[in-house]
C-alpha cells in the first residue's frame, strides 16, 4: 500500500486532495511526500510521526543528528540526494538509514541493489532532511563498494595500531603444551586475530557485558549483550570460525584439540587503545578479563565471552537505583552483627554487583570477610576470595566449612544450590556471623519457599534470615533522545499504578526513539528496581506455619513493601526508564 492510499484510508487527507496528489505525480513527476506537503495536506512534523506509527519504524529528528559523525558516504552526493537519504551508520553489511519515506518499495530496492547491504530504515522530517542534504555538499564519493580483500587489509593497517599486549610469554615460561607452543607462531599477525582484536575493543568501547560467537551451517555470527539485549555487530566469513574459537581457547588455557566436550576457562588482556579512552589516571594499562566457555554444537563450537569488572572502583550504593526507603532497609540489614541476607534474581540481574557494593560497604580492616564464587569477578582488597573449584573438589559447602575454622565475621556465598550449602550457611548465620548469598527466584516472598523446597528447617529459615532483595535491570532511557509520551488511563491502570499516580500531573512518562549517543537504540546504560522485604515477626510466624508465597506476598504488601512492578513504575514516573521495559522485565 502506498503513503498517499494509506493517508486516505486512515482519513488524514480527503479523496479529492488525493486525486490532485495524483495527477501532479504523474504529470510533473513529482514525489507523493513533496505533493503533500506542496498542496498543505499534511505537515511535515505529522506526516513523519504519520509514517513512523504505521509502518512499525523509528522516528528521528534530524536537529539531533551531530552531521560531523555521520560515516563515509557509500556513493555519490547525487544518489544520495536523488533518493533523499542519509546513512546514519554502518556496521559490517549492515546500514542504518535515514528516509521520510520507507514506504516507497522502490527506493529501498534501488538502494540494496546498488550498495548490497542489508538496511536498517529510520523515519526523519522530509523538510529536514532536504535542508541536510542541501547544505551537505562535502559528500565524498566512494567510487566502488570496497572488496573483502580491501576491508581486510585496511582493517590490518587500523588494527596494528591499537597494541594489544597479550601475556603470552607467561604460557610459554609455564611450559602449559606442546600444542599450544606449536600454535604460537602463526597467531601473531593473521587477519583472524587482528579481527578478533578488533572485537574485544569494540566490545568494551560498546559496553558490552557478553560477547556470543555463533556458528551456523552458512554463517557465522559475532553478537554483544548491551544492556541486557543481544545485538548483531559482526558476520565474518564462516570460514575463519576455527581460527577464532582456537584462538579464544589458547588465551584461555584451554585444549584445543578436544572439541567434543564444553570446556571453560579465563583470559586477561590489556589494551592500550581502551586506557587511552577510559583510563586518564595514568595508571597503565587497563586489564580485562573474561569468562570464557565452549560448547560443541552441529556447526561447531560456539564461544561465550563474559566481561568481568575485576575492580570495585564502580561499587557505590547511591549507584544502585534504591529508593530512599529500600536503602535505609538495606543499610540496617547489613549492619546487623549476624544473620543471613539474600539476594535474588535471574542471570545477569546484578546480583553480584549488590553483594559486592554491600561488602564494600563494611570491608574497613577491622573484620574479616571471606567469598566462595563461581568463579571471583570482582576482586575487591583486602577481602578473602576463593573460586569454587568442582573438579578438584572444592564446592561451596566444603569453602564455607574451612570458612568457619577461619575466624571469620562475615561471609559471602555466590549462589546456594544444594540443601548441604544451605545448612551451612544458615547455621553460620545462626552462629555469630553475617552471611550474604543468592539463588535464582523470581521475587522475595518465592525465596523463602525455595529454601523450604531445599528441605531447610521452617524455624532455621525464620531464625536465620532477616532479608532477601529481589531486582531486576532494566535499561535507562537516552537521556539525548528521550521523548514524552501519553499513555491512556486504563493502560496506565492495567500496568499497576495507582489512582492516585495517574491523577498526579507531575509526573511525565518518556519513551525510547534513538539517536547517535546511544547506537539508535534508545537506551543506554541500565538501572536497578528491587523489592526489599524484612523478614517481619508476622512473617517468621507464616513461615513456622508453613504458609504459602501468596500468604507472605499479601502481607509484604501490607507492610508497604514495593514489589518489583511498583518499583519499576516509580522510575517510569522519574523519567529514568520506559513503561514498555519494565512491563518486559517484571510480572504483573
Amino acid at each position: 500500500m502506498n503513503l498517499i492510499t494509506l493517508l486516505t484510508q486512515k482519513g488524514k487527507i480527503t479523496q479529492e486532495q488525493s486525486s490532485q496528489i495524483t495527477t501532479m505525480i504523474s504529470e510533473q513527476k513529482s514525489t507523493e511526500i513533496d505533493s503533500l506537503l506542496k498542496i498543505n495536506a499534511i505537515n511535515a512534523d505529522e506526516l513523519a510521526e504519520f509514517i513512523s506509527t504505521n509502518a512499525g519504524m523509528p522516528l528521528l529528528d534530524l536537529d539531533r543528528v551531530d552531521l560531523q559523525k555521520l560515516p563515509p558516504t557509500l556513493v555519490d552526493s547525487l544518489f544520495l540526494k536523488n533518493l533523499k537519504i542519509i546513512p546514519l551508520a554502518r556496521r559490517n553489511d549492515r546500514l542504518v538509514l535515514a528516509t521520510s519515506n520507507p514506504l516507497d518499495k522502490t527506493l529501498l530496492e534501488k538502494i540494496e541493489q546498488r550498495l548490497k547491504l542489508n538496511l536498517d530504515i529510520i523515519v526523519v522530517n522530509h523538510e529536514k532532511l532536504q535542508n541536510v542534504l542541501a547544505i551537505d555538499k562535502d559528500l565524498k564519493p566512494l567510487k566502488a563498494l570496497p572488496t573483502e580483500e580491501e576491508i581486510n587489509n585496511l582493517a590490518a593497517k587500523q588494527l596494528s595500531k591499537m597494541a594489544l599486549k597479550i601475556a603470552y610469554e607467561e604460557n610459554i615460561k609455564s611450559n602449559i603444551s606442546n600444542t599450544l607452543k606449536r600454535s604460537e607462531s602463526d597467531i601473531d599477525d593473521s587477519p583472524a586475530v587482528k579481527f578478533l582484536q578488533k572485537i574485544f575493543a569494540e566490545a568494551i568501547k560498546m559496553g558490552a557485558s557478553d560477547l556470543h560467537f555463533e556458528p551456523f551451517e552458512k554463517d557465522y555470527r559475532i553478537r554483544f549483550r548491551i544492556d541486557g539485549m543481544l545485538h548483531e555487530v559482526s558476520q565474518p566469513p564462516i570460514e575463519i570460525k576455527d581460527k577464532l574459537s582456537t584462538r579464544i581457547k589458547v588465551l584461555s588455557k584451554l585444549d584445543i584439540s578436544e572439541k567434543r566436550v564444553p570446556q571453560d576457562g579465563r583470559m586477561k588482556i590489556s589494551l592500550d587503545s581502551i586506557v587511552n579512552q577510559n583510563n586518564s589516571s595514568g595508571d597503565g594499562p587497563k586489564n580485562i578479563d573474561f569468562r570464557v566457555s565452549t560448547l560443541p554444537t552441529v556447526f561447531g563450537e560456539k564461544v561465550v565471552m563474559r566481561i568481568l569488572e575485576g575492580h570495585s572502583s564502580k561499587l557505590n550504593i547511591d549507584a544502585l537505583g534504591y529508593e530512599e526507603k529500600q536503602k535505609k532497609l538495606i543499610t540496617e540489614a547489613i549492619n546487623r552483627p549476624y544473620g543471613m541476607v539474600l539476594v535474588t534474581g535471574p542471570t545477569g540481574s546484578g546480583k553480584t554487583v549488590s553483594l559486592y557494593t554491600f561488602l564494600s560497604i563494611l570491608n574497613n580492616g577491622a573484620i574479616n570477610i571471606s567469598t566462595a564464587e563461581d568463579p571471583v569477578e570482582i576482586q575487591v582488597h583486602g577481602i578473602n576470595q576463593v573460586n569454587i573449584n568442582e573438579k578438584a573438589g572444592l564446592n561451596f559447602s566444603s569453602a564455607l566449612r574451612s570458612f568457619l575454622r577461619q575466624d571469620p565475621d562475615i561471609i559471602m556465598v555466590g549462589e546456594i544450590r544444594d540443601l548441604e550449602t544451605a545448612d551451612i550457611a544458615i547455621k553460620a548465620a545462626q552462629t555469630g556471623h553475617l552471611v550474604f548469598s543468592t539463588l535464582h527466584t523470581n521475587d522475595a516472598p518465592s525465596t523463602l519457599m525455595r529454601l523450604s523446597n531445599m528441605g531447610v528447617a521452617s524455624f532455621n529459615i525464620a531464625s536465620s534470615v532477616h532479608l532477601i532483595t529481589a531486582q531486576r535491570l532494566p535499561r535507562r532511557l537516552c537521556k539525548h533522545c528521550k521523548v514524552l509520551m501519553e499513555y491512556p488511563e486504563i493502560s496506565l491502570e492495567d500496568a499497576g499504578f495507582k489512582s492516585e499516580q495517574i491523577a498526579d500531573k507531575s509526573w511525565k512518562a518518556y519513551k525510547a526513539v534513538g539517536c547517535n549517543e546511544c547506537n539508535y537504540m534508545g537506551y543506554k546504560g541500565r538501572v536497578g528496581i528491587y523489592q526489599i522485604m524484612p523478614i517481619s515477626e508476622e512473617m517468621q510466624r507464616i513461615i513456622l506455619a508453613h504458609g504459602s508465597v501468596l500468604d507472605i506476598s499479601t502481607q509484604a504488601a501490607k507492610e508497604g513493601i514495593l514489589s518489583l512492578r511498583e518499583s519499576g513504575l516509580l522510575k517510569v514516573m522519574q523519567g529514568i526508564t520506559s513503561l514498555e521495559e519494565i512491563l518486559s522485565v517484571t510480572n504483573s
